[in-house]
């Protein structure tokens, strides 16, 4: 059993005297808040056990934000890493102490939208929000924009010329890049589908339009069905793979562009399609990376949580900072794509 990282140990890391790290830890005298970051730093290295003591000493002269978060779906993995990835930012980010204040929305109904909205500029400085675009939620945007709260969209954008900016990813060249993998795996030329949660996320939209342009400008050869909603839902894309699998026998491939990719992973095995699709899903999980490693999917278009988390909180952090903002922005951010061979 290792033994327990000691003051000395501390100071060593940190490439500075015992003295100064007691000075840290006890506030004795000043400490310049340089050295007090590289002190914190080198406690969270080392697992010392004084690491939220020297965290407060360190940044205790930061301002405090709250920030709240509204986001979907609760119990899906990616909904989970990005709440993890949002709170981890908020510990490690230098220029503010950041209260993050993180809620799922039961449902995508424009009213229960709003009102989770107006709760939560109640209580936060700035908001981030993953919703559809309708507008009801336009206007209680700009209502709160009047206010001084400014809001982000997050990884589907909404509110356009009246949320603070988006972040997330170029949805157009995630879904060209669907595109690209399936008719380069695709074993012929045949039938492609597209599925989407709900043609009122405007994510979901630029996806699939980035899809359908790739294959008409490069691929035309592949014929493009009706595209298919499942409300992000494993159920309902589960019975549409098998109603596509058995009505189409050309089927070449097709990409699930939301949420719900595990009920078409599931049909595929069912059906003993593995490996005779080119599919692409979103989102690395462990059914998408057991799903790669079975080849029953083909190709993985992942969002780097993390950077999405940290990315946010400078952008919100600076929009309470500086006040009243120009013209919106847009910070996009490059995507991660996994096969069989780099999982």
């Amino acid at each position: 059993m290792s033994k327990r990282p000691t003051i000395a140990d501390l100071a060593r890391v940190s490439g500075v005297s015992i003295a100064t790290v007691d000075r840290v830890l006890n506030a004795r005298h000043a400490v310049r808040e340089e050295t007090a970051r590289r002190v914190y730093a080198a406690a969270q290295q080392i697992g010392y056990h004084a690491t939220s003591l020297i965290r407060q000493r360190a940044f205790e002269d930061r301002p405090h934000y709250r920030l709240g978060f509204l986001l979907q779906r609760q119990a899906q993995s990616f909904y989970q890493s990005l709440s993890h990835a949002i709170e981890d930012s908020a510990t490690r980010l230098a220029a503010a102490r950041i209260t993050p204040q993180i809620e799922f929305v039961p449902a995508l109904t424009p009213p229960i939208i709003v009102d989770r909205l107006k709760a939560m500029a109640a209580t936060n400085h700035a908001i981030a929000v993953v919703a559809p675009d309708y507008p009801a939620v336009t206007a209680a945007v700009q209502e709160l924009k009047e206010k001084g709260i400014p809001v982000f969209s997050l990884l589907s954008d909404f509110a356009a010329g009246v949320r603070e900016g988006y972040v997330g990813l170029n949805n157009r060249k995630v879904g060209r890049t669907a595109a690209w993998m399936i008719a380069r795996g695709a074993r012929r030329a045949g039938k492609v589908a597209c599925f989407v949660g709900n043609h009122r996320f405007h994510g979901h939209e630029l996806r699939e339009i980035g899809f359908r342009s790739y294959f008409r400008e490069h691929a035309p050869d592949f014929e493009f069905l009706e595209t298919l909603i499942n409300l992000e839902t494993p159920e309902i894309t589960h019975e549409a793979t098998i109603n596509l699998l058995h009505k189409h026998p050309d089927l070449a491939g097709f990409y699930v562009c939301g949420g719900g990719m595990e009920g078409a992973i599931s049909a595929i095995r069912e059906e003993g399609y593995s490996g005779k699709l080119a599919v692409v899903v979103n989102e690395l999980t462990q059914d998408s990376r057991e799903a790669l490693a079975d080849e029953v999917v083909t190709a993985v278009i992942s969002t780097p949580v993390r950077g999405i988390a940290d990315e946010l909180l400078l952008l919100m952090t600076d929009a309470i900072e500086r006040g009243k903002s120009g013209l919106p922005a847009q910070s996009f951010l490059p995507f991660d794509l996994y096969i069989s061979e780099n999982i």
